[in-house]
């Protein structure tokens, strides 16, 4: 059996590794089509030093964007609860529903913290009351919010 042929890869390529890995190879793969399309150069040990440096410096970001999530997500949730205020018919059924873009409104209102409205998932709102709504600050970290909704 051949041997195999290290790489790290410059761009990501399906089924095989991301931008930065190092992989590992048949020969005639890394020769006949990786290197001429410039998808991975042959691992020397500088390059595994400095894809060692960006893999940590890439660490080191996650974690500082972890504990950035963990401060906003304590800001959000010290506030209790966020009020609402729409338009409201017959038995206290709103007009339209509550979007996420207002939620983010009252949470910049309240806390001065600006959040995405992408990361705001909410239940179906057709009437006044109380409301749970999450907000993905962070692949690990999440805050749950009350919303109140209250006649205008």
């Amino acid at each position: 059996m051949a041997k195999r042929v290290q790489l790290v890869l410059n761009q990501d390529v399906s089924k095989l590794g991301k931008s930065g890995d190092l992989v590992e190879v048949a020969p005639g793969y890394a020769r006949n089509y990786l290197i001429p399309q410039q998808l991975g150069i042959p691992a020397t040990p500088g390059l595994l030093k400095q894809v060692e440096r960006r893999k940590e410096k890439e660490r080191v970001r996650l974690l500082e964007e972890k504990q950035q999530s963990l401060e906003l997500k304590t800001a959000i949730e010290a506030v209790g609860s966020y009020t609402i205020a729409k338009q409201v018919g017959e038995e206290n059924a709103i007009f339209g529903t509550v979007t996420s873009a207002e939620v983010v409104a009252a949470i910049l209102q309240a806390t001065g913290k600006e959040i995405d409205r992408r990361t705001v998932s909410l239940p179906d709102i057709g009437e006044t009351g109380t409301y749970k709504a999450e907000i993905k600050l962070h692949p690990e970290v999440s805050a749950v919010v009350q919303i109140q909704v209250v006649p205008s």
